[in-house]
């Protein structure tokens, strides 16, 4: 049960608890109407906590409201975050195999510029949240947080249920992981 719920289910005990003992302050007040000895000052004290009690109500479900609102916020930065990484991401493994196709030719001024944005491209990103998971050759498959799309025959039989090919990278924004790394399985 989330802490959201716990207040929620706690301020609706209060919140019964309140009505209760409004009710009961309501008895009391037709009781000393009908004993004909109406003293003003206990008359005024009960409308006192009758009011008291319902300002602290109000003030509760304010609290409540502002705290559900901050968290509706920062899902929604969030998730509008979360889409624009998803949405870059061909870009950057396009942008990583431009590189590497680059690297293969004897032009070094443009590799350079290259790498330059590129590097420019990754800070920003990684600024944002973005990480990149690492996952190299040899590393144990883990099905919660790789996914395997294919399975060969293990060069060796260290190899025979681990990570050989790393297909596509992947992603974490925060603690969440966007994309899951697609990998081929020793077999």
């Amino acid at each position: 049960m989330s802490n959201q719920e716990n207040k929620d289910q706690e301020f609706e005990k209060d919140f019964q608890e309140q009505e209760i003992e409004n009710e009961n302050i309501e008895n009391q007040k037709e009781v000393t109407e009908d004993q004909e000895e109406i003293d003003p000052l206990e008359s005024m004290q009960l409308d006192l906590d009758k009011e008291k009690n319902n300002f602290l109500r109000l003030f509760a479900e304010f609290e409540n409201y502002k705290k559900r609102t901050a968290k509706e916020r920062i899902e929604l930065f969030s998730t509008a975050n979360r889409e624009l990484m998803a949405v870059l991401l061909p870009i950057l493994d396009d942008f990583d195999r431009g590189l590497n196709e680059i690297k293969k030719t004897d032009d070094k001024a443009m590799l350079e510029g290259m790498q330059l944005i590129y590097n420019k491209f990754i800070n920003t990103l990684n600024q944002k949240g973005l990480k990149e998971m690492e996952v190299g050759k040899g590393d144990v498959f883990d099905a919660e947080i790789h996914e395997a799309i294919s399975q060969i025959p293990a060069p060796s039989k260290k190899l025979k249920g681990k990570i050989i090919d790393v297909v596509e990278k992947g992603y974490k924004l925060g603690e969440t992981i966007i994309r899951f790394p697609k990998v081929v399985l020793g077999n």
